[in-house]
């Protein structure tokens, strides 16, 4: 295992334990914390069975550390506990902090061994089902401290966890400005995804962003579409999708029956997700079950887009109703339709001062910047002496199992 942290040794540690690096919501914010914890002088290390962000990593000057967290079962997690504290005494690691519950597992037994503090990040509302299930998930919520990604999830570490509030940090989901600036995003990435969906100048584009699976409200989408009568427009469903599922042959057979087959597409999952959205104008997230961070409604209005969003999770927070989108009821689809109506309805001059709203709310409430000075706080909070570590440790894990 190699130790590339010798050089700076002196500095306090933070190990960040994901499954794998992948270019979504976990991984992006795993470095872009890396990247901060370096610019703050401290030693950024990350363990994960790797992923096309390792080179991120690399270049943001964090130091990553190949386990096979993303195998499963309690044998796995054992022998990663076992890894994950050498990890520790190897690289004098201050802080283990779990995104994730088969790695918070492995890093909350190792730092049982060891002087490391433990927390985790709650990213998402995950499926309890029975003891075992509670139990297995309840490792999210058994950190010295527990970062909450929206004050929905914050909730739901109050009260379905019983997490006591002291210990619970709310550290919103953020986007990188720069990255999500429509000034920056032109020319051929733009060029390049049109002409990849078939998007041509003239119709407006209704785009519904995240992976094509139930709960997400494509099915509500459709149905207020067959209650608009203008027809210059096209809806466009960009994210990964499972042609066999039957939730996706459900949409298919949908769309058959109603005739919109012509003006809905399928774009799949877009890797420039800005350049996606500079496509759009007005995004749809109209949600059948709580959206934990509203990560993508934060996104679009970031790149200057009205959103349209069901009062569901987080989604709530992610956007000032009548000032930089529409906050609606949910499973409503006369309101859908209506809102849907309004939007494709906006004037020029009334969608920029729209985006210039939008875009700053969001950089002042979900930017990058602010985010990861908050973690780094919680970081802080954390790095103190080992018997104390141990103590609050020891507490917060008895209340998991």
């Amino acid at each position: 295992m190699p130790d590339a942290s010798a050089p700076d040794r002196g500095r306090p540690a933070v190990l960040q334990l994901l499954p794998r690096l992948e270019r979504d919501e976990l991984g992006r914010s795993t470095v872009d914390m890396a990247r901060y914890l370096r610019q703050k002088g401290w030693r950024a290390i990350v363990a994960s069975a790797g992923g096309p962000l390792e080179r991120d990593l690399a270049v943001a000057g964090g130091t990553h550390l190949r386990l096979p967290l993303d195998r499963a079962g309690w044998l796995a997690i054992w022998r990663n506990a076992r890894r994950i504290a050498r990890a520790v005494r190897r690289h004098r690691i201050d802080i283990v902090h779990a995104r994730a519950p088969g790695p918070a597992w492995s890093g909350a037994f190792a730092t049982r061994r060891t002087d490391a503090s433990f927390m985790t990040t709650f990213h998402d509302v995950y499926p309890i089902k029975g003891v075992l299930g509670r139990r297995y998930y309840g490792i999210m919520a058994a950190g010295e401290r527990v970062i909450a990604v929206s004050d929905f999830i914050a909730e739901e570490l109050a009260n379905r966890f019983k997490v006591d509030p002291a210990r619970i940090r709310v550290v919103r989901r953020w986007i990188d400005p720069e990255e999500f600036d429509p000034v920056r995003v032109r020319g051929h990435r733009v060029v390049a995804l049109a002409e990849r969906w078939g998007i041509s100048p003239g119709p407006k584009v209704v785009m519904m962003p995240g992976s094509v699976i139930r709960g997400r409200g494509h099915l509500l989408l459709l149905a207020a579409l067959t209650r608009i009568e203008r027809s210059d427009f096209v809806v466009l469903f960009v994210g990964d999708l499972d042609p066999h599922s039957a939730y996706v042959k459900e949409i298919l057979a949908t769309l058959r029956r109603t005739g919109l087959g012509e003006r809905v597409r399928f774009g799949g999952e877009a890797e420039d997700l800005p350049a996606a959205l500079t496509l759009a104008d007005v995004v749809v997230l109209p949600t059948t079950r709580p959206d934990p961070s509203g990560f993508m409604a934060v996104a679009a209005q970031a790149m200057g887009k009205p959103v349209i969003v069901t009062n569901h999770g987080a989604l709530s927070e992610s956007v000032l109703p009548a000032a930089t989108g529409w906050l609606l009821p949910p499973d409503d689809v006369d309101e859908l339709a209506r809102a849907l109506e309004l939007a494709l309805s906006l004037s020029e001059d009334v969608v920029q001062r729209l985006a210039a709203r939008a875009r700053a709310f969001v950089v002042s409430e979900f930017g990058m910047g602010p985010m990861c000075a908050r973690t780094l706080d919680v970081y802080r909070e954390l790095a103190r002496p080992a018997p104390r570590r141990r103590e609050a440790y020891g507490n917060s894990l008895v209340e998991a199992g």
